[in-house]
């Protein structure tokens, strides 16, 4: 028979055991945390490391192209077709006057500075190529402009032809960092930064932009118009940005180029 002290010397061991057991299964565990957090750490080291090697961490965001002046007001490449034959006077003055749903916004074209651009939106406006359009981009920092001409309304649209670059060095020499201002009231047109990539689109400046000297002006708002673009870029895009659909909309009712 078992006596009452080796029972309890018993009980001691069995639960010493038990502990043991316990601790053996603690550490056994513990080690295994550790393995998983060492590797998921060096994973994320890894990461990291691709992220910084890739550049997704420097100070200018890639993907801005809001704050690059220069890349904002483009367009892609058009199909083509052939751009319309020398029809205007190469030494006169011209006005383009667009009724707008916003308001009345008129420019003066000095054709003997840019034959071609004037000899093509005379073309357009003629066959009502901007009527019932869109001005289908505000952008109200950095540069600050109203960008229309596109058929689409969506900034991919053109008239299936380029016209040549013309006028660039009439805003003087660039700065350092290779721009020169865009003054309020000036019309320059849109390319896709590339040189002779011209096509219908055009911005309306209103208000000093620095730019790459690579957008040919070719017009120049009068006071009234002036108006009417700060009235619109007051009221800024549909969905609070820097840049995009303005707010109050602006559609092209009727556009008309005449010669003074």
């Amino acid at each position: 028979m078992v006596t009452s002290d080796q029972r309890r010397r018993q009980l001691a061991r069995e639960k010493y055991e038990r502990q043991q057991k316990r601790r053996a299964e603690a550490r056994r565990r513990s080690r295994q945390r550790l393995a998983i957090i060492g590797a998921a750490s060096a994973a994320v080291i890894a990461a990291l490391i691709g992220l910084i090697a890739g550049g997704v961490f420097d100070s200018k965001d890639k993907n801005d192209s809001a704050a690059e002046p220069s890349a904002s007001p483009s367009l892609p490449e058009p199909k083509k077709s052939p751009s319309p034959a020398m029809a205007i006077d190469d030494k006169a003055k011209y006005t383009f006057d667009l009724k707008t749903s916003a308001g009345e916004i008129r420019f003066g074209m000095d054709a003997s500075k840019t034959p071609q651009t004037v000899n093509s939106f005379k073309s357009l406006a003629d066959k009502g190529f901007f009527d019932k359009t869109k001005c289908h981009r505000l952008v109200t920092s950095g540069i600050y402009v109203l960008q229309c001409g596109d058929p689409e309304g969506t900034g991919r649209g053109g008239p299936g032809y380029n016209i040549p670059d013309e006028n660039l060095d009439s805003l003087g020499k660039p700065n350092e960092q290779g721009q020169v201002v865009y003054p309020a009231g000036t019309v320059a047109m849109a390319n896709t930064g590339r040189p002779g990539t011209g096509g219908s689109q055009f911005f309306l400046v209103y208000k000093d932009s620095p730019l790459a000297p690579s957008y040919t002006p070719f017009g120049k708002i009068d006071a009234e118009g002036l108006k009417v673009l700060e009235e619109v870029a007051k009221a800024g895009t549909a969905d609070g940005a820097q840049d995009g659909a303005p707010k109050t909309p602006v559609t092209i009712e009727k556009a008309a180029v005449t010669k003074d």
